[in-house]
């Protein structure tokens, strides 16, 4: 994989590697139940959160199992305002993408904007084939935002996942490196 160019810029965002400072922030929007609706297990306590960001600032992204974790600033307005990650699945040229955004970033189409840039970094960088993003099904909010990423549902498992007292289905999307590159313009 060829080294990754931080930060990322957009049109309205930067997406950098996180840093200390990050760390209230982060915590602020993973304590609460609304976010980790469709996140595994609880909300994050403040040790939990403080572990999140240390991994996340120092991430590595070198092989198969890791994972590209970037903070979501918006240009000109500093401040943490969610996170787009990007981990590197087995199997050659594999990579899944997933956001979490902070209540007041929401409705505002920073994931789309986000997703789309780690999605041509997955594509136009990295080299990946193909992407994709794994989602409570309840999850309409991503899956429109799939959507309009341009991916595909793949795949409906129907109770996948027992999680928070229930059983979840989980919706597969995915896009692969020729679909991206016909809906990009590129």
């Amino acid at each position: 994989m060829p080294a990754i160019s931080l930060p990322i810029r957009t049109e309205r965002l930067v997406l950098r590697r996180f840093e200390a400072g990050d760390l209230d922030a982060f915590q602020a929007y993973h304590s609460l139940p609304e976010t980790a609706r469709f996140l595994p297990g609880p909300a994050k306590s403040y040790t939990q959160s403080m572990e999140r960001v240390g991994r996340y600032a120092n991430f590595a992204f070198e092989k198969e199992g890791d994972w590209l974790a970037l903070a979501i600033e918006a240009a000109g307005l500093p401040g943490l305002q969610g996170e787009v990650v990007l981990k590197w699945l087995p199997g050659r040229g594999q990579g899944e993408v997933g956001w979490t955004l902070a209540p007041g970033a929401r409705r505002k189409g920073y994931a789309t904007e986000a997703a789309a840039a780690v999605l041509r970094l997955g594509f136009e960088e990295l080299g990946m084939h193909r992407i994709e993003a794994r989602l409570d099904e309840l999850n309409t909010a991503s899956a429109s935002l799939c959507s309009r990423l341009g991916m595909r549902l793949e795949a409906r498992h129907i109770d996948k996942w027992h999680y928070k007292g229930q059983w979840a289905t989980e919706l597969v999307y995915a896009i692969l490196a020729p679909a991206w590159r016909i809906g990009s313009g590129g």
